[in-house]
């Protein structure tokens, strides 16, 4: 499945300076039985965002009409930490979120999120002190973006941070390829290739 193409994302975030945000806590494990990918936006964070009758918690930022619209979320340390499942990274990704920015992320969690096209930065946990702050203070406080450089950086003081990516899943990024994306893409390579080798 292709993705939307992630090259320069500018835009306010949605704050969750809470450390250790689980996949549990992300997609709870009772909406895994789906067979189709259908209401994950809905479910995001469903335990936290919602009371048990079903009305939105006001006080939970991705409630909060100030950000809502945002394109980035500014988590806590070890963000996405638990299970494997990938459907926490789908429900970031049908929730309308392109980044998550952390101190510290969970490798599968992380790795999902490459798969299906939200891009997972990594900065300091000073740097993503300052962009928790600076959004708190300010819901408009925008953040930018820039796969191509590998930088992100708070728009109102202009301090940036580099960030790392592997160079395979930044070009799928930037060219909004999943893995089977990538291969169609390449497949008159493979075949030729395939040609050159004996039966």
């Amino acid at each position: 499945m292709a993705y939307d193409k992630f090259n320069v994302v500018t835009s306010t975030a949605y704050p969750l300076p809470i450390e250790n945000v689980d996949t549990d806590q992300i997609i709870p494990a009772r909406f895994l039985k789906a067979t189709a990918r259908v209401d994950f936006d809905k479910n995001f964070f469903r335990d936290w965002r919602y009371h048990p009758d079903g009305t939105p918690k006001a006080d939970f930022p991705l409630n909060k009409e100030v950000y809502k619209g945002s394109k980035i979320l500014v988590g806590g340390r070890n963000f996405g930490s638990g299970s494997s499942r990938e459907h926490a990274a789908w429900s970031v990704y049908d929730f309308g979120l392109r980044c998550v920015i952390s101190s510290a992320f969970a490798d599968i969690f992380k790795g999902n999120c490459l798969n299906v096209g939200v891009l997972p930065v990594q900065v300091t946990g000073v740097f993503a002190d300052k962009l928790l702050d600076a959004i708190m203070a300010d819901p408009k406080t925008e953040i930018k973006v820039d796969l191509p450089n590998q930088t992100v950086t708070l728009v109102a003081t202009g301090e940036s941070q580099p960030f790392d990516i592997n160079s395979y899943k930044k070009d799928n990024m930037l060219n909004g390829f999943d893995d089977i994306d990538y291969l169609k893409n390449i497949e008159n390579e493979i075949a030729a290739f395939a040609e050159t080798r004996p039966f």
